[in-house]
């Protein structure tokens, strides 16, 4: 996991270059992955389709997954994240503009390791990824590779 990539699974446009714009005005150099369903998602982290050949023992470091997803949504990404040997210990951030308490805690119940609302403000929203990526990418230990 030396490159720390981030995987971005997104399909609000809006919210994706909102994302992008404020990952890169923290100055984290890392790589971006963004795929905009579930099921796009599940095929990167498991090298299949577009993303076969791509070496699974490589990250990412970190999954910001927003809920509300076409084909399958975020938490039925994260019960199949949960439930395989490779990808069970990745650690995967609920970033949704959900404030609703079930799916806070259903996304806790399926082992989501971090919630957070996406903040309307941009300067907010700045603050927030700067924090995420200082946490997740440079002081968060990541768990060792898993092969099954």
């Amino acid at each position: 996991m030396d490159n720390k990539v981030i995987l971005l699974v997104e399909d609000n446009p809006d919210d994706e270059a909102l994302t992008l714009r404020a990952l890169k005005k923290t100055r984290l150099v890392n790589e971006v992955v963004v795929v905009r369903d579930g099921v796009e998602a599940w095929e990167y982290l498991t090298a299949r389709r577009a993303f076969a050949g791509r070496d699974v023992d490589t990250g990412p470091q970190v999954i910001l997954l927003d809920l509300k997803l076409p084909k399958l949504d975020g938490l039925g990404l994260l019960r199949l994240i949960r439930g395989d040997e490779r990808t069970k210990l990745l650690p995967v951030v609920i970033l949704t503009s959900s404030n609703e308490e079930n799916d806070r805690i259903e996304s806790y119940g399926l082992g989501a390791n971090s919630y957070v609302r996406k903040p309307v403000d941009f300067n907010q929203f700045v603050e927030a990824a700067a924090r995420l990526g200082l946490y997740w990418l440079v002081l968060n230990e990541p768990p060792p590779i898993r092969r099954a």
